[in-house]
């Protein structure tokens, strides 16, 4: 059965965690790809310290659709692979767990870029 509050409790952490980036983008002279950095790492802090899974109880695609989710996935991948490999699943393990979203998301990209014409910044920005 569905339960509407998943999907209320969804939109509003995934928005809070999207508005806390974005004042970071308004309000600092952090560039973007250090906040995505920042909050990749928060998701990797938060799983090694097993705070993350938790909070994606509670929160659902709230939590694991934002970057933070991505960070998560990778340090659970990374201390699998080094209880299972030793050292070197520290290399291997963060990309074997997150192989597939990346996968997708690279097969999506080249759908759409088959689908639709992209056009490129005018001004050297």
């Amino acid at each position: 059965m569905i339960n509407i509050w998943d999907y209320v409790i969804s939109f509003l952490v995934g928005g809070l965690i999207c508005f806390l980036a974005q004042i970071l983008v308004i309000r600092t002279k952090i560039t973007t790809a250090r906040i995505l950095v920042l909050f990749l790492i928060i998701g990797m802090i938060l799983e090694v310290f097993n705070i993350y899974a938790p909070f994606k109880e509670f929160a659902k695609a709230g939590a694991s659709v934002p970057i933070i989710g991505f960070g998560a996935t990778l340090a659970r991948g990374a201390m699998l692979a080094v209880k299972e490999y030793g050292v070197i699943g520290i290399f291997t393990g963060g990309l074997t767990a997150a192989a597939g979203g990346i996968s997708m998301a690279i097969f999506a990209s080249f759908i759409f870029a088959l689908i639709f014409s992209s056009k490129s910044k005018r001004g050297g920005h």
